[in-house]
């Protein structure tokens, strides 16, 4: 899916030799958490309002180079790729550049979350199962087939915590055959980690059952 329907040029990059001052209007004017900043067309780097706050308003922009994030996405990537950019760098814009470094706008956080809100994943309507087991004992290939055996679909799986070489898995598969699937997974050796009514209620059955032995043995 490309990005380009989403990219945005209602904000030029803020030139490096621009006042401090007129940055923090800028930031006044807007709800963006950084901008980007230029030098002769070029360029280098997104400063923060945070920091901004703290600079001299009588200062340029050049005078705190230092401080400028070098953090950029490109035309080519996808979205999950810009969305693990916006996570490890803790802004809501995130600058677009060409394979030839030149800047073409950015995009913004929530519409990139919208992208993601408006995959099967996580619009269609189906199950939610967590499960757990050795980061070298488990393949999705093998988590698919155990999905699809009882008849669901898998809308997607990805790997949602790892600890102590323990792999946490997250999948999300259609609405059929919910009980028939956590009992596989269990036969394969996975850890349920999620809970499911109808797993919940089989355990409970058989619990009454095991009484119900008991207490026509006595």
């Amino acid at each position: 899916m490309t990005i380009q329907p989403y990219i945005i040029n209602d904000v030029l990059p803020f030139p490096k030799n621009g006042s401090i001052g007129e940055l923090k209007k800028l930031f006044n004017e807007l709800i963006l958490t950084h901008l980007p900043i230029e030098e002769n067309g070029i360029y280098r780097g997104s400063i923060s309002e945070n920091d901004v706050r703290c600079f001299e308003s009588s200062k340029q922009v050049g005078d705190y180079s230092y401080s400028l994030e070098e953090f950029f996405v490109r035309d080519s990537y996808n979205w999950l790729d810009i969305l693990e950019a916006f996570a490890k760098n803790k802004t809501n814009i995130m600058p677009v550049l060409d394979e030839e470094n030149n800047y073409l706008g950015y995009v913004e956080l929530h519409d990139i979350l919208n992208l993601f809100n408006s995959s099967p994943f996580l619009s269609e309507p189906g199950n939610i199962i967590v499960v757990e087991n050795g980061i070298q004992d488990f393949s999705f290939s093998e988590i698919s087939q155990i999905v699809e055996s009882n008849g669901a679909k898998m809308y997607g799986a990805f790997i949602s915590k790892i600890e102590n070489d323990i792999a946490e898995i997250t999948i999300k598969s259609s609405q059929s055959g919910i009980n028939e699937i956590v009992q596989t997974f269990r036969r394969y050796g996975y850890n349920v980690v999620s809970d499911h009514q109808e797993d919940a209620l089989n355990k409970e059955l058989k619990e009454r059952s095991k009484y119900l032995t008991k207490y026509l043995n006595i």
